[in-house]
């Protein structure tokens, strides 16, 4: 009888650590399983942050090339990331009506040569230096920016001709986190 108890509990014990080994397993699986899959999710992001900024940057180019920013044939041939100054003045006080229109929150234009950190306005056109198109002030992800010809006609006493100074057109979408 006292053999028939021991080998019952022996039993017991045995199928007991069977019962934890199976757990161990289990829980060990699923532990590399989440390591795999935090893996996966941090390069997931990182590909959306890149196209994000892929998509960003085509944007800008995009706009830059829009009719109404290009400077079109209106500088003799057509140009590519040319941007007329007169028409983004004339932009500029009608942007609340393009507010949707271009799925963005910012839209800004710094001349990088020569400098100036003077708002444009139309009384101190054209020496002004930054041009905000669009601002919706919201949280925003930083900009996405390229280099552009900001182009504009002069008259001289030679008479009119095209003048064109080095600018960097900046957008930015909404932060959604």
């Amino acid at each position: 009888m006292v053999r028939k108890i021991l080998t019952n509990k022996g039993a017991q014990i045995k199928i007991q650590q069977m019962i934890f080994m199976i757990l161990v397993v289990f829980f060990f699986f699923i532990l590399v399983g989440l390591f795999f899959l935090s893996i996966a999710m941090n390069n997931l992001k990182k590909s959306s942050i890149d196209l994000g900024e892929k998509g960003s940057m085509l944007l800008v180019s995009k706009l830059a090339n829009s009719p109404e920013f290009s400077c079109g044939n209106a500088f003799g041939t057509s140009r590519i990331n040319c941007i007329d100054f007169d028409k983004l003045m004339a932009l500029k006080k009608n942007a609340g009506t393009y507010s949707e229109f271009w799925g963005v929150v910012k839209i800004e234009l710094r001349k990088i040569y020569p400098e100036s950190n003077i708002e444009c306005q139309s009384a101190n056109y054209p020496t002004c230096g930054i041009i905000k198109i669009l601002d919706k002030n919201v949280k925003t992800l930083p900009y996405s920016s390229n280099f552009v010809s900001l182009c504009r006609k002069e008259t001289s006493e030679a008479g009119i001709y095209d003048k064109c100074e080095l600018a960097r057109l900046m957008i930015a979408s909404q932060d959604r986190t």
